[in-house]
């Protein structure tokens, strides 16, 4: 009995940020220690063995390129991964994954690659509402009053948050989709994947997701995450992930 299709995801982890607002021993946030892994890794492993991902690109920067080979070379060559170089924008880096996603993907998902605490239930919803309604984000309702705030720092007036939700990702949405959206784009910095599809004319579902879910912006934010870590339910690993593997370290370095 032959197995039913499975839909064909490809996952782009931009992690090419300058991370100017990180202040921790680590180069930069995706390069820090998080229970004993980088927080890049931590962010692969959530998506590296789902039996509909087919393709996962990792996104740094040029700067980057030589340290990510001297020091995370062992971890990549037991990982299917392939290494983009990243833009000036997020956007620019997403565009350059994007143009080496395979035509055979049917949606690409983007997941900040500081964002390690992502759930497999989180991941299931957020495909399943893409492959209903073609795009979808997970996102958190805004619990907090929001003020509005002038140049000199004084309120001047309390923002209705009844309609207003924190986007987070993952971000999924057809290839071809996300494809017209960026050729749309015309140099437009967007913050998010969501905002492009948005402008270009697509509907994007929400799926609300969880505050557990943070991205890794401060030092601050890494201690909450080494705090948080045991709560989040982790994927089943197929192979080990250790970071001394007696294997050809340079073999990511083809991908580039």
């Amino acid at each position: 009995m032959s197995l039913p299709l499975v839909t064909k995801f490809a996952v782009i982890l931009p992690a090419a940020g300058q991370s100017t607002r990180f202040q921790g021993r680590a180069r930069k946030k995706v390069f820090a220690d998080l229970h004993g892994r980088p927080v890049w890794l931590r962010s692969v492993e959530a998506f590296i063995n789902r039996r509909e991902v087919s393709q996962v690109l990792l996104v740094i920067s040029p700067d980057d390129a030589e340290f990510f080979r001297d020091k995370f070379s062992p971890n990549l060559a037991l990982l299917d991964v392939e290494i983009v170089l990243g833009g000036t924008e997020r956007a620019d880096s997403v565009q350059n994954a994007l143009a080496k996603v395979r035509a055979d993907i049917e949606f690409v998902v983007v997941h900040d690659a500081a964002r390690p605490l992502i759930a497999p239930e989180s991941i299931d919803m957020v495909f399943h509402a893409a492959e209903k309604h073609g795009a979808s984000i997970l996102a958190t309702r805004i619990t907090h009053t929001l003020k509005r705030v002038d140049p000199a720092g004084r309120s001047t007036e309390t923002v209705p948050r009844d309609s207003l939700w924190a986007a987070q990702t993952p971000q999924v949405a057809r290839r071809e989709w996300l494809l017209n959206a960026f050729a749309e784009r015309n140099g437009f910095v967007a913050t998010d994947e969501a905002q492009l599809l948005e402008r270009a004319g697509y509907p994007v579902r929400i799926v609300e997701g969880s505050p557990l879910n943070l991205k890794i912006t401060t030092a601050d934010d890494l201690r909450a995450a080494e705090a948080l870590f045991d709560l989040i339910p982790k994927p089943q690993a197929a192979r080990p992930l250790h970071p001394f593997a007696d294997e050809d370290p340079a073999r990511w370095m083809s991908q580039m």
